[in-house]
C-alpha cells in the first residue's frame, strides 16, 4: 500500500465506482501503518480484504482475481509474479520489470503459466499519438529512421535517496536493483526511444547491437544518478541518452526522433511537433491523458479479449533491461562527478535540499548533439568501452564490483 501503489489505489478505486474494476484484496507487510489510508480508500465499504503477507492473500483469494497488481520493489517484481503465474494469473507490473536480464528470461518462462500475458506498466506507450506517429515512421512518410535523441533532467532531492532502504542502490539482499534514473524513474522515456526504433511493427522496439556508456553520481549514493548512454541498432539507427537526478530547477524531458524528411520533437504531456525538412512545421497538443487509469483500462481490454496483446510484454522489455545492463557493463565504474562542479540549492517553498551540476545543460548537448563525452571534459574519468549483448555474461561480476561485493 505504500510508495507508487498508493497511485495504483487511487486509480482502481476510480475505475471501480465507473464499473470496469473491482479491488478484490489487498497487502502490505506493514498494513496496520495504513489505516488512515484505508478509510480513504474505503475499503471496508468495498469489501476489500487486507493482508499482511502476499502468499497468504494468493491462497485465501485466487479463485476471485482475474489479475494481480505489483506495485512493489523492484527486487520482489520477480518473487511476485512467479507466485501469481503459477496460480494461473497474470499481472500488471509496475516498470521495471526487473533490471537483470537473466532473471527477465525466467520471469518470460514464468509468465506462460498465466492465462494471459503480464503487462508491464511503461505508461506511456499506448499513447494515441505516439501510437499514430509511430504508424508513420513505419510507412516511411519521415523517411529513413537515422537516430532518436533523449534529453531528462528530473531533479530529486536528498530526501528521495532515502525513501525506502533500496533508493539509489546497486544491490541489495545480495541481488541486482539498479535504482536509478535510467533504470527506474525516467525508464518510461527510456522505453519509449526503444520504441520508436522498432523496425517491424507498431509494437516492436529496437534490435541492440552495440551500447557505450559514461556513468555518474553527484548524490552519496551507491549506484548512479547521472547517465550518458549511446546505442546502435541493427537497423544502423544511432540512439543517446542523457539523464539525470542531479540538477535543480523544473523537470524537463525531450524525445527527439530524426529522420531524412522530417525531425519529431516529442515531450510527453506538453507538445508534439514535426519539422519537415523542406520548411514545414506540424504542431499538435497531447490528449489529456492519465496514465495509470488508461493502462488498467488498455490491460483490461485485453484480458477481455478484446485487444490481441498488452502494451508491453516482459518480451517486449528485453531491448531496455539489456541497454540498462550493457550502459553498467560498458562504463565498468560510476565515476564521482569533481566536487567543483556540484553546489547544493535549498528550495525554501519545499523546505528540501537539491544537489545541481555546472554545466549539465552544455554536457548533454554536447554530447547529443556533438558526440562529446562528459568524461572527455573536465569530468574526470577515462572513456568507457563499448558492448554487445554477447557482454551480458560479465554483468554480475560488474555490478558486484561496482557494489564492492
Amino acid at each position: 500500500m505504500g510508495g507508487f501503489a498508493g497511485s495504483h489505489h487511487n486509480a482502481v478505486a476510480k475505475l471501480e465506482e465507473r464499473g470496469h474494476a473491482r479491488l478484490i484484496c489487498t497487502c502490505d507487510p506493514q498494513a496496520a501503518t495504513f489505516a488512515a489510508a484505508q478509510q480513504t480508500w474505503r475499503f471496508p465499504e468495498r469489501g476489500v480484504t487486507v493482508f499482511n503477507d502476499y502468499r497468504a492473500m494468493l491462497e485465501a483469494c485466487a479463485r476471485d482475481l482475474d489479475l494481480v497488481v505489483v506495485p512493489t520493489p523492484i527486487q520482489l517484481h520477480a518473487e511476485m509474479h512467479a507466485a501469481a503465474t503459477a496460480l494461473g494469473l497474470p499481472t500488471y507490473l509496475e516498470k521495471p520489470p526487473t533490471l537483470d536480464h537473466t532473471e527477465l528470461e525466467r520471469m518470460i518462462v514464468n509468465d506462460q503459466r498465466a492465462k494471459k500475458s503480464s503487462l508491464v506498466g511503461f505508461n506511456f506507450i499506448i499513447e494515441r499519438q505516439r501510437l499514430a506517429l509511430k504508424a508513420r515512421l513505419l510507412a516511411g512518410e519521415f523517411g529513413t529512421l537515422r537516430g532518436t535523441t533523449l534529453s531528462a533532467l528530473w531533479p530529486r532531492p536528498a530526501s528521495y535517496f532515502k525513501r525506502n532502504n533500496w533508493a539509489g542502490r546497486l544491490m541489495i539482499d545480495n541481488r541486482p536493483v539498479l535504482d536509478s534514473c535510467f533504470g527506474n524513474a525516467m525508464a518510461h522515456f527510456v522505453h519509449n526511444m526503444l520504441f520508436w526504433a522498432g523496425e517491424t511493427e507498431l509494437y516492436s522496439w529496437a534490435r541492440l547491437t552495440a551500447v557505450r556508456a559514461e556513468l555518474y553520481r553527484a548524490h552519496e549514493i551507491e549506484g548512479a544518478d547521472t547517465f550518458f548512454v549511446e546505442a546502435d541498432t541493427a537497423a544502423s539507427v544511432n540512439m543517446r541518452f542523457a539523464l539525470s537526478h542531479a540538477c535543480a530547477g523544473p523537470e524537463s524531458h525531450h524525445e527527439i526522433v530524426i529522420c531524412d524528411k522530417a525531425i519529431l520533437h516529442y515531450t510527453v504531456g506538453k507538445q508534439i511537433e514535426i519539422r519537415w525538412r523542406d520548411g514545414r512545421i506540424e504542431r499538435s497538443l497531447p490528449d489529456a491523458f492519465d496514465p495509470l487509469e488508461e493502462n488498467h483500462l488498455d490491460y483490461y481490454r485485453y484480458l477481455r479479449g478484446e485487444s490481441t496483446r498488452p502494451a508491453t510484454a516482459l518480451a517486449d522489455s528485453r531491448p531496455f533491461v539489456a541497454l540498462n545492463d550493457l550502459a553498467h557493463i560498458s562504463s565498468g565504474r560510476i565515476a564521482p562527478i569533481p566536487a567543483s562542479f556540484v553546489t547544493g540549492q535549498r528550495d525554501e517553498i519545499q523546505q528540501k535540499d537539491y544537489l545541481n551540476v555546472a554545466g549539465m545543460n552544455s554536457a548533454i548537448e554536447a554530447f547529443l548533439n556533438r558526440n562529446e563525452w562528459p568524461g572527455t571534459h573536465g569530468w574526470g574519468r577515462e572513456s568507457s568501452e563499448v558492448t554487445t549483448l554477447a557482454d551480458l555474461p560479465r554483468f554480475d561480476a560488474t555490478i558486484r564490483a561496482m557494489a564492492g561485493k
